[in-house]
């Protein structure tokens, strides 16, 4: 079982892991040891078993929270997934305008200018 020197709040602390789990423990001793050091800069020095009872409650807060979000996100994407099925359940017509004859009439001519401008263009090489 691998030992791993971490630091939390400024102090040192030596702890075991189970075999390639290091890399999880590093992670979670960075985000106690933020925790630690935020309290310390507001607080101060403080005995060590209040240090870390406090990070892991203001983790253990942000955790919750996020809990909170992930349940809610859940409950959308349900309702998400039943109305993406409804609409595969009871596709709806798409009924798609008119375009109006004095758009095709511009449009129309837009393209004979620019098949004149062409024309125009292809001449002045040719000449």
């Amino acid at each position: 079982m691998p030992e791993m020197k971490i630091t939390i709040g400024g102090r040192d602390f030596e702890v075991a892991c189970q075999e390639g789990e290091e890399q999880f423990l590093r992670a979670a001793s960075r985000m106690l040891d933020n925790e630690a050091t935020a309290l310390i800069g507001q607080i101060g020095r403080m005995p060590e078993a209040r240090m870390l009872l406090m990070a892991g409650l203001m983790l253990a807060d942000k955790a919750a929270g996020l809990e909170d979000q992930l349940r809610s996100l859940e409950e959308r994407a349900v309702v998400a997934e039943r109305v993406a099925a409804d609409a595969r359940a009871n596709p709806a017509k798409v009924e798609v305008p008119v375009i109006p004859d004095i758009v095709i009439d511009s449009f129309a001519e837009i393209a004979a200018q620019a098949e004149a401008l062409a024309d125009r263009i292809e001449e002045r090489k040719a000449g």
